[in-house]
């Protein structure tokens, strides 16, 4: 890779922002596009934005061919995060299924009889409040945000963080009338319309789940139609 462009792609890495060299393996030529579509670096064939636009989307590195001839895309993503407010029975299954998916899972819950290593193997646990621990984890439009814990205390913190950061889904476990009330408390903090519409409550796919891992593959299965298809909340 060009010294030049590799330097930038370190700057987007640090400032977690996707990027994609694309490198004609023809005559050599590389630029470094971005999602927006700008690009720098060397001229390349008009194909060449939009099959990197489409390599973002997909997060995967590939080789795409053109009538200007085989181009190598080299994807740079920033990690996917799962941070996940309570330490309860979904989200075990949750933790497990996200990781199997890519993401790199986070558990927040003071209570620490429930955050255990024992309970949640391989998994980043906090024992911060909430809040605490949203502003150190500062999510991203690579991050999904989850509470589950039924409890105000711990939940409104979490998703007013939430609302106020990039994160692409934002779910809240409960019945729709307990989500009524948490709208209302958020609203009363500030929140438009708008931005409570971004949270998914009740959280995941109405599929008829009811086994905590039923519920985790409905929380999962939205949020990935939330990734690939950019679903409305």
């Amino acid at each position: 890779m060009r010294q030049d462009l590799l330097q930038r792609v370190l700057a987007d890495v640090a400032a977690k922002r996707p990027a994609v060299v694309v490198t004609h393996l023809t005559t050599g030529a590389q630029a470094l596009v971005h999602g927006d579509g700008g690009a720098q670096g060397d001229p390349l064939p008009a194909a060449a934005l939009a099959a990197a636009r489409e390599a973002l989307a997909a997060d995967q590195s590939r080789t795409v061919d053109t009538p200007e001839g085989p181009l190598f895309l080299h994807v740079f993503s920033p990690p996917l995060r799962l941070v996940i407010v309570g330490a309860v029975h979904i989200a075990q299954p949750l933790a497990h299924m996200a990781a199997l998916a890519g993401y790199a899972v986070s558990v927040v819950d003071p209570r620490r009889s429930f955050a255990t290593k024992d309970r949640f193997p391989g998994v980043a646990l906090s024992t911060e409040w909430p809040d605490e621990a949203m502003a150190r984890i500062a999510p991203d439009a690579r991050t999904v945000v989850i509470t589950l814990t039924h409890d105000p205390k711990l939940d409104d913190p979490a998703l007013a963080a939430a609302l106020r950061s990039g994160a692409f889904y934002i779910g809240a476990l409960g019945s729709r009338q307990t989500h009524a009330r948490r709208l209302e408390r958020l609203g009363a903090l500030g929140f438009a319309t708008t931005d409570l519409a971004r949270i998914h409550g009740p959280v995941g796919l109405d599929i008829g789940a009811v086994s905590p891992a039923e519920i985790a593959v409905s929380i999962l299965a939205q949020v990935t139609e939330r990734r690939r298809r950019g679903a409305p909340a």
